[in-house]
């Protein structure tokens, strides 16, 4: 049988060094929210597949409607013959939409995908190009994802030139400097210097910020750009890519703002681990695209949307919404007390929203410390935690364990983050 090290090393040679891996350690098997490498290892998992896993590894409703409509059929394209788990979960998401009126949800197979398809999406119905962005925001790896993003290294760094008529601005971040009048204060400027309010057709958001650190947008950004949207005939488009289904206490992130947007991208935690994305949009914006303007051989695949079906059950049934917030209190009170601890590396900036939580790692000064993010993450490892950083200067330590955690295992991967602080 192999061992990490055999297949460690025929990763090296068959696999690109485009695509890293942030454990050198190979899966064997893995439930809920504990995983077992090949040499027999058990870790915590406060990863979940980059938020993929948000019901956990292998939840019993997510196998068995995958069992269940594996025996019937795997593949057909929606677009040749359709299927009722597509019909179905679309019906289910389009009455959970965070805003009032008809909705209508198309299905994909990736994150970039949505992103992809939103902007088409928006482009079809405004009839105009140019979409605005943020910096530290991440929406994919594709050609326009790529564009969208706001983060050089390692997302565009040798890849240009980007697609054009794609604006950023900066986020606010309090400790960075960056308040929200002056996230707004650019977006005025930038419609004076650059391009006039009615050529864009879309603003794109994350309501807690993914990659770029899990800063969480502020509701009066959020409600600002509503304001800025609706008076200039501008589709607002949240990126719950990472936030949605549960994540941050409510089926999406951007309803702790109060604020209702034009175009939701979903997609990782939505298939509970297979591979699943979407749109979902209001009527009248989705059905600006003639027929056959959008679509995929393996979107919504029967089954990723069997998946979806059960997660949505598995969310509603379990409560998952109210044990979001649970999870990061607990966690976040956990984290409060180790910065106040000296013989812990110093950590500061301690957020999110429900079990979206993070804190950063810094140097005596207190400036961003991506080293020792690097260092703590690889300690949390030897001390039996799958835990990941991010953020602008990879600083971040992000905590995104199953929202079904028991509390044992949430407290024994947060005693694991503990030991691999210390200095």
């Amino acid at each position: 049988m192999s061992n990490n090290a055999d297949l460690l090393a025929r990763r090296n040679a068959a696999v690109p060094r485009g695509v890293t891996t942030a454990a050198p350690v190979f899966a064997q098997r893995a439930r809920n929210a504990e995983v077992w490498d090949v040499d027999g290892k058990r870790y915590i998992d406060f990863a979940a597949g980059i938020a993929v896993l948000n019901v956990g590894h292998c939840h019993p409703k997510v196998m068995a409607a995958v069992k269940a409509q594996l025996e019937a059929f795997t593949h057909t394209a929606f677009q040749v013959m359709a299927y009722e788990p597509y019909v179905a979960l679309a019906e289910q998401l389009n009455a959970l939409a965070p805003f009032d009126g008809p909705a209508k949800t198309i299905f994909f197979t990736t994150g970039a995908e949505a992103v992809e398809n939103a902007v088409k999406i928006a482009r079809a119905a405004t009839k105009r190009s140019a979409v605005i962005a943020f910096s530290g925001g991440f929406h994919g790896r594709t050609a326009m994802t790529m564009a969208l993003t706001g983060k050089v290294l390692p997302y565009k760094q040798s890849f240009g030139p980007m697609p054009g008529e794609v604006y950023h601005l900066p986020f606010p971040i309090p400790h960075y400097g960056v308040s929200v009048e002056d996230s707004l204060k650019a977006l005025q400027y930038l419609f004076k210097a650059d391009i006039e309010p009615s050529r864009v057709a879309a603003i794109i958001v994350e309501p807690v910020q993914g990659e770029g650190g899990f800063h969480v947008a502020p509701p009066e950004l959020l409600k600002e750009l509503r304001a800025l949207c609706d008076t200039h005939g501008i589709l607002l488009v949240a990126d719950e890519i990472q936030t949605g289904i549960g994540r941050t206490g409510r089926m999406f992130g951007i309803e702790h703002a109060g604020v209702a947007p034009d175009l939701v991208c979903i997609a990782k935690s939505i298939g509970g681990g297979f591979p699943l994305a979407g749109v979902i949009g209001r009527t009248e914006v989705m059905d600006a695209v003639q027929p056959g303007g959008l679509g995929g051989t393996f979107g919504g695949p029967p089954l990723a949307c069997a998946a979806g079906l059960a997660v949505l059950e598995a969310i509603l049934d379990e409560n998952l919404l109210d044990r979001a917030q649970a999870i990061g209190d607990r966690a976040r009170a956990r984290l409060e007390k180790m910065t106040r601890r000296n013989d812990l590396r110093p950590t500061a900036h301690i957020r999110g929203l429900g079990a979206m939580a993070a804190f950063d790692i810094v140097d005596g000064r207190g400036a961003p410390d991506g080293n020792g993010a690097k260092q703590v993450t690889a300690r949390a490892l030897e001390h039996g935690l799958l835990v990941l950083s991010c953020g602008v200067y990879g600083e971040t330590i992000r905590l995104l364990m199953p929202l079904t955690i028991e509390n044992a295992v949430l407290d024994e991967g947060l005693n694991c983050l503990e030991s691999a602080l210390q200095n």
